[in-house]
């Protein structure tokens, strides 16, 4: 209905225009009727003006709808143009597309101010900071009540502010401004506190932000280790026990043997030896248990040096492979051609999956069949050392425990091969994870941080 409506206004302008300028040239040609032709020129003129202004006008309204989408102006309404005018069913449209804009302005704005209180309400600190050419002006976008409150300090509005006050926590996230976690520990007002933080970078609208979270985790970390040393209170407790006990006993029954004698005939010898042996024994094994114990807590520092996935797989093997054979297990090493190089301290990785395989081959006694299997993969920025096997794998209920020191549900086992392992990978800031199907696939891997 609108084109019908700006078509017939169109057509009846230009017509008009066509015929005043017909009539104006027939009578400058044929009369000297001057005052008709300047009459005629009048309107002419008008005429064109009208037609300029017509569409001008329809022009500027399309660039004012066009500008207030831009500056997300609201208020602007063409409520009498869309009821009346050349295009009721344009000017309609254009106010609907205003109205549609306008609420999803508004529920971008609730989505921003939930965002925000729930951000304000959890307890992890979070800083969002707006990267700038001059870092020294690097604005902070968002500051929560935690961030403040765990930082002791208000919530500043440029980065430089913070560094004044804070220089050890701002140095050791600039230094991790690319991404990645990291552990401080710093004095706040005289108080030791430990943080577990965390650089995202992102990039929004060609704006690059940095979101950093972090908590005080120190209250956690007092907890479990009150968890670890009562554990491990528990398993040395029970270990001493152990061979105090029958130490004691015998002591007794040795004391018996000679009080009040000034010497003891060949008989009395002969009962004597079987208990001063006994004691003998248990005081080695209680002297070999105190040695594990120091070398779970003595290893050494490793010394990073660049290693290929494909050298660690072929040393493990050529240490391995014999102890295997021996056993009738068989074992297969994947991927020893890899180049992919990961930073190592060689010696004690070789270590940590001489223990991995060793307590495989001991899980495969008496299964048929028995295999290892040593591989690698990648999975994001992660890379996983992979040993796997058939064994009697790991019941739920023992899978935090095997991780305690000196625990072991092998005969005449130390029960420190998985904690030095897990040491080992720790001092290289990496993990070890198991997943176990007793009888069906155990998988103990190294995971290291890989990017």
């Amino acid at each position: 209905m609108f084109y019908q409506r700006f078509t017939f206004r169109l057509i009846f302008k230009l017509l008009l225009i066509n015929s005043l300028i017909v009539l104006l040239g027939y009578l400058i040609l044929k009369t000297q009727l001057w005052f008709t032709i300047a009459g005629v020129s009048c309107i002419l003129i008008i005429s064109v003006f009208s037609l300029y202004s017509y569409i001008n006008q329809i022009r500027s309204d399309i660039k004012r709808f066009i500008l207030a989408i831009k500056t997300r102006d609201h208020t602007l309404n063409f409520k009498n143009k869309s009821t009346k005018g050349s295009f009721p069913d344009l000017y309609g449209s254009f106010d609907e597309i205003i109205k549609t804009h306008k609420d999803i302005q508004l529920e971008q704005d609730a989505m921003f101010q939930l965002i925000k209180t729930i951000l304000q309400q959890v307890p992890v600190g979070v800083i969002v900071l707006k990267d700038n050419a001059d870092p020294a002006q690097a604005e902070i976008s968002f500051f929560n009540e935690a961030a403040a409150f765990l930082l002791k300090v208000p919530a500043y509005k440029y980065w430089h502010r913070l560094k004044e006050h804070l220089p050890i926590f701002t140095t050791e996230i600039e230094s991790i401004q690319n991404g990645g976690k990291r552990f401080l520990e710093i004095k706040i007002q005289e108080k030791l506190i430990q943080l577990s933080t965390e650089v995202i970078p992102i990039n929004l609208y060609n704006t690059s932000y940095r979101i950093i979270s972090f908590q005080n985790i120190k209250d956690e970390i007092e907890q479990k280790e009150i968890e670890a040393w009562n554990r491990l209170i528990g398993v040395i407790s029970h270990e001493i026990l152990n061979s105090i006990t029958p130490i004691s006993s015998l002591s007794d029954t040795v004391n018996s043997m000679v009080s009040g004698k000034d010497s003891l005939n060949k008989e009395e010898l002969e009962d004597l030896k079987p208990a001063i042996q006994a004691i003998k024994r248990r005081s080695v094994g209680l002297l070999d248990f105190v040695k594990d114990y120091r070398l779970i807590a003595e290893l050494p520092t490793p010394e990073l040096e660049s290693h290929s996935i494909g050298e660690i797989l072929q040393h493990i093997q050529i240490l391995m492979q014999p102890f295997a054979a021996v056993k009738n297990v068989k074992l297969s090493i994947g991927q020893t051609s890899s180049k992919i190089t990961i930073s190592v301290d060689l010696k004690l990785i070789e270590q940590a999956l001489i223990n991995l395989v060793t307590n495989s081959i001991h899980a495969l006694e008496d299964v048929d069949q028995p295999f290892i299997a040593i591989d690698y993969r990648l999975e994001q920025n992660k890379l996983f050392l992979d040993v796997t096997d058939n064994g009697r794998g790991i019941e739920p209920e023992l899978a935090e425990k095997i991780f305690v020191p000196f625990f072991t549900t092998r005969k005449n086992g130390s029960g420190i091969g998985l904690t030095i392992t897990r040491n080992i990978m720790k001092m290289h800031y990496g993990s070890l994870e198991v997943s176990s199907i007793p009888y069906q696939k155990t998988i103990f891997s190294l995971v290291f941080n890989y990017v």
